[in-house]
């Protein structure tokens, strides 16, 4: 087969397309490995359980071959990191670390580390992998302030430097001892982020492994060629898929509910131009960047770009550089979407990120209705709990996995508990919503209830679904969820949320979902906000609803009767007189 209009062809005529598939799917398989040696080798539950991470594979000019399926707002972004990285002049053997999102990164607790990959002594691709640690330092426990109005106040900011210097040995360098140091000095918990870094390194350890294997296998060649046509198949079928969307420019606007220092809402605006084979999208009319924080760095925004475009074209593609070639995103320097520094960004990775998305996706509604759903939930609930001064720790007494009880010198080691709560998606046009998930940007899994009370000084009270919470339509919104936990000590609790008054949209005539709400002892408190709170306390979160979609006249009767039973809803036929 060759390449053609489809774009499904093999574009590269030295590698036949069943070998490119061969290579593809293997490629792919490196990056899905170092996931899986990273969550299985971490140590706390935000990437154990949670899977809070991502891994890929990168090709020596800072292009993304393959990526693990783990979290959009880590992966779009992550090309920003290597090129941060080639900027420093990387050697084999060398391992660098960042978090600054002025330099590569997104927000302070996402850290990642990239590894150059060496075949005969030349750099031909780079391994990288980012984890949310639970707490980088800063001013309160968890790293992710809803008060913060400069970077500095939300931890440790960690430009691209070495970890490990290679000496140009292809075999490993020599840990830079210095580096630890400064950086577990800085955060509450060094044992557990002790772990938490082998595990990224052990990742990053097995991609060169794995990629040694595969040029063992096709030959060096042959396999740098496929790092061409991989990413050549990506663009000709990304391209292909917007040439089929209908030339011209869509707008959408919508809000951020504050910033955790004012509580105005902040307009996020995008314009769509789709033009034959490419798609450009312009943030500008966004507003000025925010004393708080929720200002996000423009390679969040591209990632929130990359993903709403990928939710519009065939999802079968794979996903790699090619992918984002036919795609532009500008924003104005010193704007939300592009700030300046040190603007505090740790709510713009989780929250403005998704805004970013419910406009894309609003305004790609215009020439794709079909493909655009009603609206989701369009936050994180991001909730963090953590102590300043150790007192009562997780996990019994002795410390660390790995670490044979010693926490650094700490005889209790301080906890940070973090947990983004899933929410309704909104409903589709031939399909209800999906209860209790992840939306957009984030692609995580829950805590476990087990796992969250035998690692913290946490008690889970309530974990349910939210009756009545998805939006009513032909198709019915997604459900929210509630989860409510008992502090066991004194503790900082920090809440970065959206969608508490402004409700998830429907679409086509669908009704919105229902508004969030956080509540502490069962007192209403705002959408971000950062609290000290006594041993005994609860903390409830109640997430959106999504919104439903077509006309609730039109919903199938036999539909209502299975919400009813289902405990979806709790109420009759509202169409009924």
């Amino acid at each position: 087969m060759s390449g053609d209009e489809s774009g499904r062809g093999s574009p590269n005529p030295e590698i036949d397309p069943v070998t490119l598939e061969v290579l593809r799917n293997q490629l792919e398989g490196v990056a899905e490995e170092m996931g899986t040696v990273l969550i299985r080798g971490a140590y706390s539950p935000n990437i154990t359980e949670r899977r809070d991470c991502s891994t890929a594979l990168f090709d020596a000019g800072g292009r993304m071959v393959a990526q693990a399926e783990h979290i959009p707002v880590h992966l779009g972004a992550m090309p920003e990191a290597v090129a941060a990285v080639r900027e420093r002049d990387p050697a084999p053997g060398d391992v660098f670390v960042l978090n600054d999102p002025f330099t590569g990164g997104t927000h302070l607790p996402d850290v990642t580390l990239v590894s150059p990959l060496a075949l005969d002594g030349d750099v031909v691709g780079f391994a990288v992998s980012r984890a949310h640690h639970a707490d980088v330092g800063g001013m309160t426990p968890g790293s992710m302030p809803a008060g913060a109005r400069e970077i500095y106040q939300e931890g440790l900011r960690i430009p691209p430097i070495r970890l490990v210097e290679g000496g140009d040995r292809a075999d490993g360098g020599d840990r830079v001892d210095d580096a630890f140091d400064l950086i577990f000095a800085n955060v509450r918990n060094p044992a557990e982020r002790r772990a938490d870094f082998e595990a990224q390194l052990a990742a990053n350890e097995r991609a060169g492994d794995r990629l040694r294997d595969l040029a063992d296998e096709h030959g060096r060649d042959r396999l740098e060629a496929a790092f061409d046509a991989v990413i050549d198949y990506s663009r000709e079928r990304t391209t292909a898929a917007i040439r089929d969307l209908p030339d011209g420019s869509y707008e959408a606007d919508d809000v951020l509910e504050g910033d955790g220092v004012t509580d105005s809402d902040i307009p996020i605006r995008a314009t769509v131009t789709i033009d034959g084979g490419s798609l450009a999208v312009d943030f500008a009319g966004s507003a000025d960047q925010v004393a708080g924080n929720c200002n996000a760095p423009l390679a969040v925004a591209k990632s929130a770009v990359y993903f709403a475009v990928r939710c519009v074209t065939d999802p079968e593609i794979p996903p790699n550089h090619g992918c984002y070639e036919p795609v532009s995103v500008s924003a104005p320097e010193g704007s939300i979407l592009n700030p300046e520094p040190p603007a505090a960004v740790v709510g713009g990775n989780v929250e403005t990120s998704q805004r970013a998305v419910d406009v894309v996706l609003a305004a790609l509604g215009g020439a794709a209705p079909d493909r655009v759903t009603a609206g989701g939930q369009g936050t994180m609930n991001n909730l963090t709990i953590g102590n300043r001064d150790g007192g009562a720790g997780g996990r019994g007494e002795g410390g660390g996995r790995g670490e044979g009880g010693d926490r650094d010198g700490d005889a209790e080691e301080s906890f940070t508990y973090y947990e983004t709560i899933g929410g309704g998606f909104g409903a589709r046009p031939d399909a209800d919503g999906m209860d209790g998930v992840q939306v957009g940007m984030t692609n995580t899994l829950n805590t476990p209830v087990e796992a969250l009370e035998a690692a913290y000084p946490l008690r889970v009270e309530r974990y349910a679904f939210r009756p009545d919470s998805g939006g009513d339509g032909r198709q019915r919104g997604g459900l929210g969820l509630e989860r409510s936990v008992r502090v066991e000590t004194a503790a900082t609790v920090s809440l970065l949320t959206e969608r508490r008054r402004h409700a998830p949209a429907g679409h086509e005539g669908g009704e919105p979902g229902a508004l969030g709400e956080n509540l502490i002892d069962g007192e209403p408190v705002p959408a971000k906000a950062t609290v000290d709170v006594e041993p005994g306390t609860t903390v409830t979160v109640r997430t959106p609803g999504g919104g439903g979609y077509g006309d609730p006249a039109e919903r199938d009767p036999a539909a209502r009767e299975r919400d009813r039973t289902d405990g979806k809803t709790t109420e009759g036929d509202p169409t009924e007189e």
